[in-house]
C-alpha cells in the first residue's frame, strides 16, 4: 500500500438531474409555396423512379412487390421523426446520417451568417408502393393547406416539421452504396497487383437490417443469388440484432469487378437489400523484414507472473517462447492458427505483447505482475507472396463476426467450453482498417465494441490508426534544404493540420465506450544516425503519422495520446518537386524498443518500432496498473460494498485523470495562430491530441499537496447523485495556484438506427469556488460542450484567487443523468475521480486536512433506493 492511497467519496445523494442548456440554430426556410413547388417536382420524380424500377424487377421477379430505400434529406434536424415514420403501414425505419457542410443557397441559409455552411439529416425508410401512396397523401395535406400549425394525425406530425425543412428527396442508389466506402479503388488496386491478378476478388455486401427474420433471410437469398450469377459464390455471413448488422462476404471473378467498375449500373449494384460495398481483409499489420535491425534486447527479468489476467490483447499471434514474452501470455487459439503462423512472421502481436507486459525496453519499468491473455485475430496473408507475409484479419471472415465471437468467448460457454477469460476487463486492440476512415457515420466495428463494452463491462482501448501516406509540404527542393530544423517543424506541423480532413480516425476509433488512442512523438532511445532521415519536429508533438479526431457528433477523439516512438522521415531526393513527408520504415532507432522474432533459433531479439499500435498497447498496461490499484484499495475498505461492476468505467477514467494538455498544446496553439484565421484553435488541439497526455502515477497515489477522491455509482433517466468533497481549510483566503480536476466515464448502450445513437447520457457540474477558470480540450469556456457528447467527461479548471471559507463547507459535484436516443432500460454504472492540488513545494497539507474529513460509507444501499425514488 502506499503511503497515501487515493480515497472514497463518501455516500452520494439522490436527486433529481438538472435542466439542460442550449438550443437549435436559426435557419431560414423556403415559403409554403416556394417549398411547396421545389418538393412536388422532386415527388413527381420520385414517382416516376419508382415505378420504373418497380417494373423494372417485375420483369425479372413475377408478382414481386418491390420495396425500396428513400433519402429524406432536411435542411437542420426532426429529432425522433422515426416514430411518426413507424406509424405508416410498409414504411420500415432504416436509419439517419447527419450531414455537415451543406452550402446555402437561395432556399436555406443562416440568417445571421448567410455564407455559413449548414447542417443536415439524411432520414433512411424503406417503402413500398402503399407507403409511398400514404406519405404522398401527407404531402398534400401539407402543400394544400399553408397554416404552419396545420394539425396532422396523432403521431404524424413530424412529417409537417420534415416538409418543412426538406431538401431533396430520392431513391438510395447505386452510387450511395459505392460512394465514400473507398470500394472502387481498392478493387482497382486489387486488380493492378500482379501479386492478386487472375484470382477472385472478395467484398462486404452490408445489407439493410430488417427487423423481421424472413425479410433477413429473402435479402440475403436476393443477393446470393446475383452474386451467383456473375459466377461467384458467397463465403459467409453475419447478422446481429444488437448493432443492427447484416453482411454477407462474397466474392467475384476479377472481370465481373473490373465491369462494375466502368458500369455501376449493374442488377447487383442496384440491388435494394444491400445497403454499401465494402472492400473486405483490410485490416493488417506492416510486413517489412526484421532480421537486419535485430539486437539483443539486454533485458533482464528476475519476477514471474502470477494471478487471472485482466488484460486481453486481439492481435496477431506472438511468440510465446520469447525470453520476454515466456510464461507471461496466456494464448487462446480456438481456431488452430498457430500450425500455418511461422515463427519470423509472428511479430505485430509480439511487438504488441511485449510493450503492454514490459513497457519501451529502454525505459527499464518492471514488467506486470499479471500474465496476459492473447486471442489472434490476426494471422498471415495467404495471398502474400512476400516474404515475411503481412499479419492481416483472414479474408474468408467478416472483422464483425470474428470480434463478436472472440469477445463472446472470454465471458460466455463456447461449444461446451467454459468462458476462457472471464476476469478480462480491458481489451488491446492495436488495429485500424485504412479503407475506412470516420466520417459521420459510425462502421459496423465500431458499433460492436460499444454493444460488447455495455454488455460485457469491458473496456476497450484502440489504436486511433496510423496515416502513412505523404504529406505534401509545398516547397521545392532548394527550399526545402534551406530550412533550419524550427522551420521545418512549422511548415510539417501546417502541412498535417491542412491534411487533417483526409488523416481522420480508423475505424473502430471512433467508438463512443471506448478508450481511443493517438501517438505522441516521443520514445527513450538515443538515436543520432540520420543517414538519410529526418526529424520533423523539435519539440514534443503528437506523431505525424497519428490520426485527427474529433469523433461521432463531433465528441472528443482520440481520447489522449501517448508516446509511440518517434516517426522520422525519409529525406527528399533529387528531381522531386514538390517535397513531401514521406515515412521511413526502418526498425532502426528511434522508436520503442520492443520484442520481435529474431533470427531463426533466437530468442531474445529486439528492435524499434512506432506509431499508434505501440501507444495503445502502452495504454493498456497502464489501465493493468490502474486495475491492480484500484483492487487494492477496495480491499483496504471492505465497508464500501463495491461491485465489479464499476471496475472498467473506474479504469476508464483514471487513463484519463492524468491528461494534460500542458506539456504539448502551447506549440500547436503557436502553429494555429501562423495559419491565420483559425476558428475555435483550441477545437482543433484537441482533434489531434483529445484530452492530452496521461501522467499514470497521478492515478495511482496522492501527495501531500493533492488529494484524489473515487465515487461510484448508477443512475437511470432523469437522475442525479450529489457528491460532496471536503475543502481544506488551509487553503481558505490564500492566492496559491490550485488545480481542480473531474473526470466521470461510464459506458452507454446503444441505438444503432437513430443519429443519437448514445442512450444514456452523463455530465457532471463543479459548484466551485476554488478554481473556476475552465482549462485544455473543454476549449475553454466557449467550447465545454464537447466534452460532454461521448462516454468521458474530463475537466480541468484552474485558479488562484482568494476565496474565503471555513472548516466543514464542501465542493458540490452533481453527475446527472437523461436518457437520449432511447428508453433507459438498466441502471448505468459510473466512476467519478477528482483531484485538488496546489503547486508541489506549497506547504499546504491538502491531502492530509481532505483525508481527515472523508467519510466512509456503504454506497451502493444508497444508489439503490434512489433508483426507485
Amino acid at each position: 500500500m502506499t503511503e497515501r492511497p487515493l480515497l472514497w467519496f463518501p455516500q452520494p445523494l439522490p436527486a433529481s438531474r438538472s435542466p439542460l442548456q442550449g438550443g437549435g440554430g436559426k435557419l431560414n426556410k423556403p415559403n409554403h409555396q416556394v417549398q411547396g413547388e421545389r418538393v412536388g417536382i422532386k415527388l413527381t420524380e420520385l414517382q416516376r423512379a419508382f415505378e420504373a424500377r418497380r417494373v423494372e424487377l417485375q420483369n425479372t421477379a413475377a408478382g414481386l412487390d418491390p420495396e425500396q430505400v428513400l433519402v429524406i434529406e432536411t435542411i437542420g434536424t426532426v429529432e425522433d421523426f422515426y416514430k411518426a415514420a413507424k406509424k405508416i403501414e410498409g414504411l420500415e425505419w432504416m436509419g439517419e446520417i447527419e450531414v455537415d457542410e451543406i452550402p446555402p443557397d437561395e432556399n436555406f441559409s443562416n440568417p445571421e451568417k448567410p455564407e455559413k455552411l449548414l447542417k443536415g439529416r439524411l432520414y433512411l425508410v424503406l417503402t413500398n408502393q402503399q407507403a409511398l401512396t400514404e406519405m404522398l397523401s401527407l404531402w398534400n395535406h401539407y402543400k394544400d393547406q399553408p397554416d404552419p400549425k396545420l394539425k396532422f394525425d396523432k403521431g404524424l406530425t413530424k412529417f409537417r416539421d420534415v416538409f418543412c425543412h426538406l431538401r431533396d428527396i430520392r431513391r438510395w442508389g447505386p452510387q450511395d452504396r459505392l460512394r465514400e466506402t473507398g470500394v472502387l479503388e481498392i478493387w482497382q488496386e486489387e486488380l493492378n497487383d500482379p501479386y492478386l491478378q487472375n484470382r477472385a476478388i472478395r467484398f462486404e455486401a452490408e445489407l439493410w437490417y430488417r427487423s423481421s427474420q424472413d425479410k433477413r433471410r429473402e435479402g440475403e437469398a436476393t443477393v446470393a443469388s446475383l452474386v451467383q450469377q456473375l459466377g461467384g459464390q458467397i463465403i459467409s455471413q453475419c447478422s446481429l440484432s444488437g448493432i443492427n448488422y447484416h453482411a454477407i462476404l462474397a466474392e467475384l471473378p476479377a472481370s465481373k469487378i473490373q465491369e462494375i467498375i466502368d458500369t455501376p449500373e449493374t442488377e447487383l449494384v442496384k440491388c435494394d437489400n444491400i445497403m454499401f460495398f465494402r472492400p473486405a481483409g483490410q485490416i493488417s499489420a506492416g510486413n517489412r523484414p526484421t532480421e537486419d535491425f535485430a539486437e539483443p534486447s539486454n533485458y533482464q527479468v528476475d519476477s514471474i507472473a502470477q494471478g487471472h489476467p485482466v488484460l486481453a490483447i486481439f492481435d496477431g499471434l506472438p511468440l510465446a517462447n520469447h525470453e520476454l514474452l515466456q510464461d507471461r501470455i496466456i494464448i487462446d487459439d480456438p481456431d488452430g492458427w498457430a500450425a500455418d503462423y511461422p515463427a519470423n512472421e509472428r511479430l505485430h502481436g509480439t511487438t504488441m505483447a511485449s510493450l503492454a507486459i514490459h513497457g519501451d525496453l529502454n525505459s527499464n519499468q518492471a514488467p506486470l505482475s499479471r500474465p496476459i491473455y492473447v486471442r489472434p485475430i490476426m494471422r498471415p496473408d495467404t495471398n502474400d507472396f512476400r516474404s515475411p507475409r503481412r499479419e492481416s484479419l483472414p479474408s474468408d471472415q467478416l472483422s464483425v463476426d470474428l470480434l463478436h465471437r472472440a469477445v463472446r468467448r472470454l465471458y460466455e460457454n463456447d461449444g461446451g467450453e467454459d468462458p476462457a477469460a472471464p476476469t478480462i476487463k480491458i481489451i488491446n486492440l492495436s488495429i485500424g482498417d485504412p479503407s475506412r476512415q470516420f466520417s459521420q457515420v459510425m462502421s459496423p466495428l465500431a458499433r460492436l465494441l460499444d454493444w460488447l463494452s455495455a454488455k460485457y463491462g469491458v473496456l476497450f482501448i484502440i489504436s486511433a490508426g496510423n496515416q502513412l501516406s505523404s504529406v505534401p509540404l509545398d516547397l521545392t527542393l532548394d527550399q526545402f534544404e534551406a530550412l533550419t530544423p524550427e522551420q521545418v517543424e512549422e511548415k510539417s506541423i501546417h502541412a498535417l493540420l491542412l491534411n487533417a480532413r483526409s488523416r481522420s480516425l480508423l475505424s473502430p476509433a471512433e467508438c463512443i465506450n471506448g478508450v481511443s488512442v493517438g501517438s505522441v512523438h516521443y520514445d527513450y532511445a538515443n538515436a543520432a544516425n540520420l543517414a538519410n532521415r529526418f526529424d520533423p519536429f523539435t519539440s514534443l508533438l503528437p506523431s505525424p503519422v497519428s490520426s485527427f479526431g474529433s469523433g461521432y457528433r463531433r465528441s472528443i477523439k482520440p481520447d489522449l495520446v501517448y508516446f509511440g516512438g518517434k516517426q522520422w522521415y525519409d529525406k527528399p531526393f533529387l528531381g522531386r518537386n514538390p517535397v513531401s513527408l514521406s515515412v521511413s520504415n526502418s526498425y532502426g532507432a528511434p522508436g520503442n524498443k520492443v520484442a520481435i522474432p529474431g533470427q531463426p533459433g533466437s530468442l531474445d531479439s529486439s528492435a524499434y518500432t512506432r506509431g499508434t499500435s505501440n501507444a495503445t498497447a502502452l495504454v493498456s498496461r497502464a489501465a493493468v496498473l490502474c486495475h491492480d490499484n484500484l483492487m487494492e484499495i477496495v480491499q483496504q475498505n471492505p465497508e464500501n460494498d463495491y461491485s465489479d461492476i464499476y471496475t472498467a468505467p473506474i479504469i476508464k477514467a483514471m487513463l484519463a485523470h492524468g491528461c494534460s494538455w500542458s506539456d504539448i498544446a502551447p506549440r500547436i496553439l503557436t502553429a494555429l495562430d501562423g495559419l491565420g484565421n483559425v476558428d475555435q484553435p483550441g477545437s482543433w488541439t484537441s482533434r489531434w491530441i483529445g484530452y492530452g497526455i496521461p501522467d499514470i502515477g497521478k492515478v495511482l497515489e496522492c501527495t501531500a499537496q493533492r488529494a484524489t477522491i473515487i465515487g461510484f455509482g448508477q443512475l437511470g433517466d432523469s437522475q442525479a447523485h450529489v457528491y460532496k468533497m471536503p475543502l481544506p481549510p488551509s487553503l481558505g483566503s490564500r492566492r496559491d495556484w490550485r488545480k481542480l480536476t473531474v473526470t466521470l466515464a461510464w459506458f452507454s448502450p446503444t441505438q444503432p438506427s437513430t443519429q443519437k445513437y448514445r442512450t444514456a447520457s452523463m455530465w457532471f457540474e463543479a459548484n466551485n469556488r476554488l478554481a473556476n477558470d475552465r482549462q485544455e480540450a473543454a476549449g475553454g469556456r466557449s467550447g465545454w460542450q464537447a466534452v460532454r457528447r461521448g462516454t468521458l467527461q474530463h475537466e480541468v479548471f484552474e485558479g488562484e484567487n482568494a476565496h474565503p471559507f471555513i472548516d466543514g463547507e464542501y465542493l458540490v459535484i452533481k453527475i446527472n443523468c437523461r436518457k437520449e436516443a432511447a428508453e433507459i432500460d438498466t441502471m448505468i454504472p459510473y466512476g467519478i475521480i477528482v483531484s485538488l492540488e496546489v503547486r508541489e513545494g506549497v506547504e499546504l497539507p491538502i491531502y492530509q486536512e481532505i483525508r481527515d474529513r472523508v467519510r466512509i460509507q456503504p454506497v451502493i444501499q444508497v444508489q439503490q433506493n434512489a433508483a426507485g425514488s
